[in-house]
């Protein structure tokens, strides 16, 4: 037989990307090259773990070419259970595993899993015993270097070597357990290789050969060497670093691997044996739901239908025919496709939660279309009201398991998975994996690190990326046209670029999804294995989307704070006024209800409070609850395009006209705009003739855009299709043209078409809580503080909204506060854990201390009955500032002078009692004790300002007052913008206000910092405060001259200037300063009108545009300190010279960059750069050609 006939060889050694940070062999890719390679088969052997087995089955089979399923485990020299290694040996040592057929795959995910679940230390380590327990089905390679064999080869220990051999034949069996040989071209190989020969023929034990794969193709290696730099967080020039010499760690042919090992042909066919031998089948969609425990004597079936019957006729009055139609059709396919189970599991946690007054969503996502979950309570949706659609739930045409996400109050969402998890066994209910992956930005920010690029560079090259979902950087090359010119007009970009473009994507590292729970019918690791998530709890180690394929239960356990706040709402009502309110049953067709949502005083209510859905709310005037579920739908990117038309058609019903007659039923309710799924499912229903299972089958096809799936879906819609039970429009008596149209309408509206059962059930969240602040806006404003409390810039928010809606916000009270804010007869209290140097256990104990032995007679009593550790000096000042004893009727400045006194006199007291003394008090009676008492001095009260600063200073917000109170409708009528617009906001994660936007902002002059600068002027740093916040103002030397008598503390001043925004504050530079008096008079910024915004101006018509300069200037300081010290000089020299050229700050230590802004720009030509030279230094100051102009 010819030799070429006889060369067999299979890849069982291949790192995919799953060996995170340290495999580059990306699925996707790996069999195209493998097909042209003529393999049949390969192994997949990550580090440690099983994350990328899934994947690469399936793209194995999608190509045709067997998938081997095995790992590179490490292995304890010792027991699995040791964390220090006392014998001077190697921590771990690897060996691979291939699963040889599916009882070989379960014991594998065994294995890969007590490596995290018990031998977790630095590694996922397993030991002997492991090994013995679950090594049937599996076959095993010695390893690469890091094999135990190898490394006591390596150190010529051949006797050891030896005994480890001869310890894995036992464990794995005669003709299961192989010698493993590599080369890549290093000299400890050759001996290896030496010794497993040797080991061989003394054995008897067979060889293999492999080659340790980490990338695909051999030009790889640079990219795989940057990949390990990131892992390690080292540098390509470091020399000191892991690496993979040599190059040689690619998928190589087989005739590289047989020119490579003349020698060792049979080693080489074994590889191809091993794979022969090697069958698993992996099965899809088989239910793996646990079985609920239903009570004696009934099906899991009976008593899901018992509880409807129980539940349909709580929920209607009277329970028509075409309800029960309805609900039976629902019962018998969740019947049919065996998700029985699945609802009484649902229900049941959700009743638990009820039961033990944890606040749960009205639902979320598609279940809201089920009356099932409706009568089960599992959703609080009418689907018939609203006309949602079960089929889009769950499809009888689409095998998938259903998706019930709930929202349950945040506070205790964790209370329903401890329940869940005490009723299933915690072996049977786990958290799921997730994994960052290397995305566009950050991979060009990584790759830079490693390559040892400046950081400035890296981070302007990520920031010409546009930031869209799905977006990468091939996209990003054709859509941005400063990346281009930047890849195409610099080395080092394209370098940085070209890297980036290999690395990206791949998963960097793994999380723990935030909600996600698996349930199980038998231990989770039967089905899938473990691993360790960042807390060190235990998490799978495939994704939700594969957990779900596999037929394992997923639920979504998500924290709502809007629950939270309804639920606290709903409390305070009850305590306050007496009235029980039942939120799930309050009028959903309430006009001033809907009269406040249109008002656009929304802050606080759910979905409707930013700027634009206020603004789209006026607009919109919803009137029932579809307006505002159509709302909550249009109000995204896309769908915004077709708000015009919605809000068209709502004004002037007359005009709106329909293609066909079908059409109006429709579409009717949202005015003939397409903005529900639901309404493209009952479009080709009701005019083609599709069943509902299949009109969801195309609603997917044309919200996922495939295009071939469309084309023959609108052939099937125009002329039907037999097979498929389809008739079509044209068998209907529409016309081609039209329905053509009509497909086309659909198409475009799909890709943005919203879920109505979604919208729904957030629309009643949303009105829920605007009936709570229509009719009980102290109670629902004091639970929305309360939830966002450790949020002072949200609470000030909240606080002035409060004001404006004439709410009173009173101070602390020891006797009548609790840690949170709460309602009090028609206002709100503050918190006490909102005051400074008072935790909130001194909180609790005040409380505790308060509800068990009455109120605090006063502050005496107080400091009697609390421990000194909860009355040091600190908290009793705090508490005496922020108003908390106030309510014993004595000033605070008579406290703060008298609690010194009174302190040590409870000091005395109970070091009497504790030495049995009696006291004078005691010895000569109640007059003498209340004489004896310490008095409070007769002194005048803190004049109100005085009182005021010192109450801020432990509140950090003002509570009984404000300084600026008297001038609120004034600087309403003047500003447009106020302080927390230029707060940094946490979710958007910037301020707000427009960088290089004039804005006007109102308030009083809490701090001024006068700098002299370099030129001997004088400028000035000031802290505006209003109502909100405080704003820093920069006012540079012309400016201070010029408004340096208005700049005095509390002085009140309106200031007109240019915001100057980055990515950590943003600042106001002052153009033009007036103090309210001056407004009150009649004076005006010329250039602008009340609100702070520009004038039209004629003279400014054919002006030409801002163009930037030609050169950038950039200045270098060693650390954020330095140039917080230094930023004030700095400033005021960039003022000097002002111009059109950028100029850009680096802060070495840190690595980042900041461009100063517009406001900053200074003229090139000027001796800017002569005169920074000279104050900072020649080599800190540098000038670039400015390529961004």
């Amino acid at each position: 037989m010819p030799e070429t006939t006889q060369r067999q060889f299979t890849h069982l050694h291949v790192h995919t990307e799953y060996s995170l940070l340290d495999g580059a062999c990306r699925i996707d890719r790996l069999f195209d090259h493998l097909k042209v390679m003529g393999q049949t088969a390969c192994a997949i052997t990550d580090h440690g773990v099983m994350y990328g087995v899934i994947d690469f089955y399936e793209a194995a089979r999608a190509e045709g070419i067997k998938p081997i399923i095995g790992c590179e485990i490490y292995v304890s020299p010792g027991s699995r259970f040791d964390r220090e290694n006392t014998r001077g040996e190697e921590r771990y040592y690897h060996l691979v595993l291939l699963a040889e057929n599916n009882q070989g795959y379960k014991n594998l995910s065994k294995i890969v899993s007590r490596g995290f679940t018990e031998g977790f230390y630095y590694k996922p380590r397993v030991d002997m015993e492991v090994l013995e327990q679950y090594h049937e089905g599996i076959i095993a390679l010695s390893a690469c270097l890091a094999g135990e064999v190898a490394v006591n080869l390596r150190k010529n220990n051949y006797e050891e070597a030896k005994e480890a051999a001869l310890r894995h034949l036992k464990i794995f069996g005669e003709n299961n357990y192989f010698l493993e040989m590599q080369d890549h071209g290093l000299a400890e190989q050759a001996t290896v290789n030496a010794g497993v020969m040797r080991l061989s023929k003394e054995l008897g034990i067979p060889m293999v050969v492999t080659n340790d794969s980490h990338y695909i193709l051999a030009e790889d290696w640079e990219a795989h060497d940057v990949l390990l730099c990131i892992q390690t967080n080292r540098k390509v020039h470091d020399e000191d670093r892991m690496r993979y010499t040599g190059g040689q760690y690619y998928l190589k042919s087989k005739e590289e691997m047989y020119k490579l090992f003349p020698y060792a042909k049979e080693a080489l066919a074994n590889t191809q044996k091993i794979a022969d031998r090697c069958n698993v089948e992996i099965v899809f969609g088989e239910q793996k739901v646990p079985e609920f425990d239903v009570p004696d004597g009934l099906t899991a079936e009976e008593y899901l239908e018992k509880l409807c019957m129980e539940g349909i006729r709580k929920r209607y009055n009277p329970v028509t025919s075409e309800l029960m139609e309805r609900l039976t059709y629902e019962i018998n396919t969740i019947k049919k496709m065996g998700y029985v189970d699945y609802f009484l599991i649902v229900s049941d946690f959700i009743r638990y939660a009820k039961d033990h007054g944890i606040a749960v969503g009205p639902g979320r996502g598609s279940a809201a279309g089920s009356i099932v979950a409706y009568c089960l309570e599992i959703t609080n949706i009418d689907p018939i009201r609203y006309n949602l659609l079960f089929e889009r739930f769950l499809n009888p045409e689409r095998v998938s398991m259903p998706d019930i996400d709930v929202d349950f109050c945040y506070e205790r969402r964790q209370e329903v998975i401890d329940y869940v998890v005490r009723k299933y066994g915690k072996e049977k209910v786990v958290q799921i994996v997730t994994f960052q992956t290397m995305a566009a930005r950050n991979v060009i920010r990584d790759v830079g690190r490693a390559l040892d690029l400046p950081y400035a560079l890296c981070d302007s090259v990520a920031k010409t990326i546009p930031m869209e979902i799905g977006m990468n950087i091939d996209t990003a090359l054709k859509v941005s046209k400063e990346l281009k010119e930047m890849y195409e007009g610099n080395a080092d970009v394209k370098q940085l670029i070209d890297m980036a473009r290999k690395l990206e994507g791949l998963p960097r590292n793994t999380g723990m999804h935030a909600a996600g729970v698996v349930i199980g019918r038998d231990s989770i690791d039967e089905y899938v294995p473990l691993a360790r998530g960042g807390d060190d709890s235990i998490i799978t180690q495939f994704t939700m989307t594969t957990i779900e394929r596999l037929g394992l239960l997923k639920m979504d356990f998500l924290g709502l704070r809007t629950l939270t706040v309804i639920q606290d709402a709903v409390k305070f009502i009850k305590q306050e006024t007496g009235v029980d309110i039942d939120i799930d049953h309050i009028d959903y067709d309430d006009k001033k209800v809907f009269e406040l949502i249109t008002s656009g005083k929304t802050e606080g209510i759910f979905q409707l409070e930013s700027s634009g859905m206020k603004s789209f709310m006026k607009e919109l005037k919803p009137q029932s609850l579809e307006d505002v579920i159509a709302g909550i739908s249009l109000y995204r990117p896309g769908p915004m395009d077709f708000i015009p038309n919605y809000i068209n058609g709502k004004e002037h019903p007359e005009k709106i006209t329909y293609d066909v007659p079908e059409l109006q039923e429709i579409l009717e309710p949202t005015y003939g705009c397409i903005v529900y799924q639901e309404q493209v499912m009952q479009i080709v229903m009701k005019l083609a003739g599709y069943t509902l299972g299949r009109s969801d089958l195309v609603r997917r096809a044309m919200s996922k855009k495939k295009a071939d799936v469309m084309a023959k879906e609108r052939q099937y819609f125009v002329y039907g299709n037999e097979e498929l039970g389809v008739p079509g429009c044209i068998a209907r008596g529409i016309p081609e043209a039209t329905a053509n149209k009509i497909f086309d309408d659909m198409t475009d509206f799909a890709k943005y078409a919203f879920n109505k059962s979604h919208a729904a059930a957030y629309a009643v969240v949303a009105y829920q809580t605007a009936f709570l602040k229509c009719y009980y806006p102290v109670e629902f404003m004091a639970a929305l503080m309360s939830s966002v409390k450790d949020n002072s810039s949200k609470v000030a928010g909240y606080i002035q909204s409060c004001r404006q809606m004439g709410i009173r916000i009173l101070p602390p009270d020891i006797n009548e506060g609790y840690s949170g804010f709460s309602a009090a007869k028609g206002a709100i209290r503050y918190g006490m854990s909102g005051i400074k140097s008072v935790g909130s256990a001194v909180v609790d104990r005040i409380v505790e201390e308060r509800e068990a032995n009455g109120p605090y007679k006063d502050m005496k009593d107080f400091l009697v009955r609390m421990t000194p550790k909860e009355t040091n000096k600190k908290t009793v000042e705090a508490l005496i500032l922020g108003g908390a004893f106030d309510s014993f009727g004595v000033k605070r400045r008579q406290m703060m002078m008298a609690y010194p006194m009174m302190i040590d006199e409870v000091y005395k007291e109970r070091k009497n009692l504790s030495a049995g003394q009696m006291s004078f008090a005691e010895f000569f009676g109640g007059e003498f004790a209340e004489a004896a008492k310490t008095k409070f001095p007769d002194v005048e009260e803190y004049d109100e300002q005085e009182k005021l600063a010192l109450e801020k200073s432990v509140l950090g917000i003002y509570i009984s007052g404000h300084p600026l109170l008297d001038y609120e409708k004034l600087m309403s009528e003047k500003t447009a913008f106020s302080s927390v617009d230029f707060m940094i906001d946490e979710e958007e994660g910037r301020a707000r206000v427009q960088d290089q936007s004039i804005c006007i902002l109102g308030g009083m002059v809490a701090d001024v910092t006068i700098k002299m600068t370099k030129n001997n002027q004088n400028m000035a740093f000031v802290t505006l405060e209003d109502m909100v916040g405080q704003t820093e103002i920069i006012v540079f030397p012309k400016k201070y001259e010029d408004y340096r008598e208005k700049l005095t503390a509390d002085n009140k001043i309106f200031v007109k200037g240019r915001a100057t925004v980055s990515e950590e504050d943003a600042k106001l530079i002052a153009e033009e300063i007036l103090t309210f008096d001056e407004v009150v008079a009649g004076n005006d910024f010329s250039r602008y009108n009340n609100s702070g915004r520009m004038k039209p101006r004629r003279e400014n018509a054919g002006k030409p545009e801002f163009i930037e300069g030609d050169l950038q200037v950039w200045v270098c300081f060693d650390d954020r300190k330095e140039y917080d010290e230094l930023e004030k000089d700095f400033l005021s020299i960039l003022e000097e010279y002002k111009g059109n050229c950028p100029v850009y700050i680096f802060i070495k230590q840190e690595k980042q960059y900041k461009n100063m802004g517009r406001g900053f720009m200074v003229d090139g030509a000027s001796g800017i750069v002569d005169r920074l030279k000279l104050e900072y230094g020649v080599s800190r100051v540098t000038v670039r050609p400015n390529k961004k102009k």
